[in-house]
């Protein structure tokens, strides 16, 4: 088995959204899959050392067919998406298309906000926070345009008389192929159905065959809940086509529907007959069948509604005249380029052999360490599967929704959802999967310009808690929530961060731009708070929250920690971005100036991070969010080596919420005790996050897994999926505290394992790194741009070898390492360097207790290979 992982695959784009999509060229492919095997081959010959290791077994696996939506297998290639059940009689396939959304283009800024700013932060100032909210819900709230709801294509379905009595059902979903299957017999005879979105084809794939040849009987139809036109023009073709409305509740504003969608069948089979009815194909003694389903609307973008829908289905089902062979091959390769990159081995216990579903409600109580592996890869699968370069960003379902009205109209909610579904993206080695995010703010930097011109009369672009397929930039939902004007500066985090693991120059002058204007923004909005001198963000509130003296009263304050914590990021990562490209210093002395200025961190009476500028915090508050603890996770400036006492107050403020939560809260605290070096602690939030939820439960904040391993708030949200994906491999590489952090905080019943391809700040792959009795046993890193690696272990160290492939054999170069000394000189590991907290004196600080660690220092060249073994 080789290490592909080592190889980035070259990808060809087309011009619009929907053939935008990268398509592999599969002769480059070839090439460089055989020059990496030679590579790899003379590398393990020479001084490898390490097994290969195979590809895990990684399946869903259900012995029933899936009755809830929430039991269906999900499979999706970034773009389309669809549901399978797996029902031998009645088998439906629900189908999405990441455009179908109500609604058209539209703004919905308040430009009444900006005539009553100052009278609401004057309100703020003086303790009238009811008031405030009041006022603020009246006049920053949009009032013509509220969010649209993703929605729906509907269905593919197909009828099979005489398949109620089945026998031996099996049902699998295989992510290292990226198929669902279901097999199961009647009368002695094996039926067997493959299903895949095709990442080459841009088609939704059925295969439908059967053991005894000629045993093929069942019909084909499609339908959907919205108001369509169906037409089965011949033998081999059905077209379903229509205009996505609202769901009745407002949803479209009083827009016209003018977003148009179609799906579009093709049918081919071997053997047998086909006949049509009004609304479906009928199949007859056929021994093998092939179902094509393209799905388009008339989206090009969110300002522009003009494309053709069927003429882009025409285009996709072009790629039907291949083989299934052939379009089977093509889509598990370009599919394989980004999963293969990363494997994960932390042991298997009898508890592997038995349905997912059964695990699931046993993990608790029974040891099955292939689980999380399991879980881990499935959040790997989800983001490949529902974010590829050209599409969409994932929603909050992902792509994956059968609803008209789905739970908060799964549109991006931009104050943690959305944020989080990409926390995998550049550590899990899915760096491509990073890009619709991107593009979705270059999107909303454009639509958000007015926003924060007409609204508060500032520079730059903003944007509040919730966006949509539209690019609203307005305050939407409740005065509690919707006033949150610093989602600018969380996306922004992205556009670093993503610069922090490739160092790549080319792409952070593309993106500079944008975190210029959002920071160009704060320089105008940020005001003196009349009662301490600091630039504050007002108004605001923390996610949801409220202190409790006024809960149901008001949300909305000034100087709030995450506020505090994402503006200080952004001026922070802006200015370093900027002394980067040699660009922009007056500018960067005017965020020096406002930076110093910010509200510092507070420890408060309990010894808490403090959520609210002042001391109101609950210690028996067990809100969802853990807003105030950003600075944490997903941000870089509380550590246990450079900020102590703040640690220190985030590790109280975790016990004091507690950990049963919502499923994608409970995702972000895999990650936060991840970053607290508590693996125990942490892998305690994965058997909680594992825990089984029945399907029938829709509403509540317990948290848990579904029984196809979708995250439940409930209902399902796919950030917790990505939260604790990201969780995981947080608990076994980190680099954001100016060190790549190896085994920081692997649990105790992870007595050995091994994981390949996760990726690190400055560049840097960890292409293996393998532990025995929770020990480091040996670590080889690759380094993609050269500079220095500082490597932060709980066990010593050595060097063993350095290398490079030079013409397809390896060719040892000179390496040195040394105790570390001082900062990291790689500029890609700075440090953020907070100002000094202030802290209650009546905050019952005890101090933290951390393991020993060694630092070490190497002096890499790029595309080098280092090996380091136990001392």
């Amino acid at each position: 088995m080789f290490y592909l992982y080592f190889c980035t695959f070259s990808v060809d784009t087309t011009s619009n959204q929907h053939s935008k999509m990268r398509n592999i060229s599969f002769k480059k492919l070839i090439l460089s899959t055989i020059i990496i095997a030679l590579q790899l081959l003379s590398v393990q010959a020479w001084d490898f050392r390490v097994p290969p290791i195979q590809a895990q077994q990684l399946q869903l696996r259900y012995d029933q067919p899936a009755v809830y939506w929430e039991e269906a297998l999900p499979i999706g290639n970034g773009r389309i998406a669809g549901m399978v059940y797996g029902q031998p009689a009645d088998e439906e396939i629900q189908l999405n298309e990441e455009t179908v959304s109500a609604g058209a283009p539209y703004e919905n800024h308040n430009p009444e906000a900006k005539d009553a700013l100052d009278e609401i932060r004057r309100l703020i100032f003086t303790g009238s926070y009811a008031e405030a909210q009041n006022l603020a819900g009246e006049k920053i709230l949009s009032k013509n345009g509220f969010g649209k709801p993703y929605q729906t294509v509907g269905s593919l379905r197909l009828h099979f008389d005489g398949h109620e009595k089945y026998e031996n059902l099996q049902r699998i979903l295989d992510l290292n192929q990226a198929v669902a299957t279901t097999t199961y017999t009647v009368d002695g005879i094996t039926y067997k159905r493959e299903a895949f979105a095709s990442f080459a084809d841009q088609l939704i794939i059925v295969r439908l065959s059967a053991s005894r040849p000629g045993s093929l009987n069942f019909s084909a139809r499609l339908t959907c809940p919205q108001e369509v036109r169906r037409e089965v023009p011949d033998s081999r073709h059905i077209s379903m086509s229509g205009m996505t409305r609202g769901s009745g509740k407002g949803d479209n504003d009083g827009q016209e529907p003018r977003l148009r969608f179609r799906a579009d069948l093709q049918l081919k089979t071997k053997g047998g007959s086909t006949v049509q009815t009004d609304t479906s194909l009928v199949v007859k003694g056929a021994t093998e069948a092939i179902v094509y389903v393209a799905m388009a609307t008339n989206f090009v973008n969110y300002k522009d509604i003009s494309a053709d829908p069927l003429q882009r289905n025409q285009a996709s089902l072009k790629n039907a005249g291949k083989s299934y062979a052939k379009a089977l091959d093509q889509h598990k390769e370009a599919y394989r380029q980004l999963f293969g990159r990363v494997t994960l081995d932390l042991g298997r216990t009898p508890q592997a052999d038995k349905p997912t579903n059964v695990r699931v409600k046993e993990f608790a109580t029974s040891f099955d360490p292939q689980l999380v592996e399991l879980y881990f890869q499935f959040g790997r699968y989800l983001l490949i599967s529902c974010s590829m370069p050209g599409c969409q960003p994932a929603n909050l379902q992902g792509k994956w929704n059968a609803s008209l009205n789905p739970a908060w109209s799964c549109r991006y909610t931009v104050n943690i959802n959305t944020e989080m579904n990409y926390w995998p993206a550049e550590l899990c080695n899915l760096s491509e999967t990073h890009e619709p995010l991107v593009q979705m703010v270059r999107e909303l930097s454009e639509a958000g310009r007015a926003t924060a011109r007409e609204m508060y009369r500032s520079r730059g672009w903003c944007l509040h808690h919730n966006t949509d397929l539209w690019r609203m930039t307005g305050a939407v939902d409740r005065a509690y929530c919707g006033p949150w004007p610093t989602s600018n500066a969380w996306l922004c985090q992205h556009l670093y961060d993503r610069y922090l693991f490739s160092g790549d120059k080319n792409y952070l002058s593309e993106v500079y731009p944008l975190m210029k204007s959002a920071a160009e923004f704060f320089t105008d909005f940020l005001v003196e708070d009349p009662n301490t001198g600091y630039m504050v963000v007002c108004p605001s509130n923390s996610p949801e929250n409220a202190p409790r003296h006024l809960k149901g009263q008001a949300n909305l304050f000034a100087g709030i920690t995450m506020d505090n914590q994402l503006v200080f990021d952004l001026f922070s990562n802006t200015i370093d971005a900027a002394n980067t490209l040699d660009c922009d210093q007056l500018f960067c002395d005017t965020l020096r100036s406002l930076r110093k200025r910010l509200p510092p961190m507070q420890v408060g009476q309990y010894g808490q991070l403090q959520e609210w500028f002042e001391d109101w915090d609950n210690p028996n508050d067990h809100h969802r969010h853990v807003s105030h603890l950003w600075g944490l996770y997903p941000g870089r400036q509380i550590t246990p080596y450079e900020t102590p006492v703040l640690f220190e107050g985030v590790r109280n403020s975790l016990i004091q919420r507690g950990d049963p939560s919502t499923g994608w809260s409970m995702g972000w605290k895999v990650c936060l005790w991840a970053r607290m070096l508590d693996g125990d602690h942490a892998y305690k939030l994965i058997q909680n996050q594992l825990s089984l939820v029945s399907p029938e439960e829709q509403k509540g904040q317990g948290g848990g897994t579904y029984p196809n391993l979708f995250d439940a708030h409930p209902p399902f949200q796919i950030d917790g999926n990505f939260g604790c994906t990201a969780g995981i491999a947080e608990m076994m590489v980190q680099s954001h505290d100016g060190a790549v952090h190896l085994l920081p905080a692997i649990p105790q019943v992870w007595t050995q394992g091994h994981v390949q391809g996760l990726r690190a700040r400055g560049g840097f792959e960890i292409c293996h790194l393998g532990w025995k009795e929770g020990r480091i046993a040996t670590v080889i890193v690759k380094s993609t741009i050269g500079g220095n690696l500082r490597l932060r272990t709980y066990d010593p160290l050595r060097l063993t070898r350095a290398w490079k492939v030079v013409k397809n054999k390896p060719v040892e170069v000179q390496a040195d390492m040394q105790p570390a000394k001082g900062d990291n000189p790689n500029p890609l590991f700075a440090l953020q360097e907070i100002a000094r907290p202030m802290i209650s004196p009546k905050a019952p600080l005890k101090g933290i207790d951390l393991r020993p660690v060694q630092m070490y220092d190497i002096a890499t060249e790029p595309g080098c290979f280092y090996r380091f073994e136990l001392k």
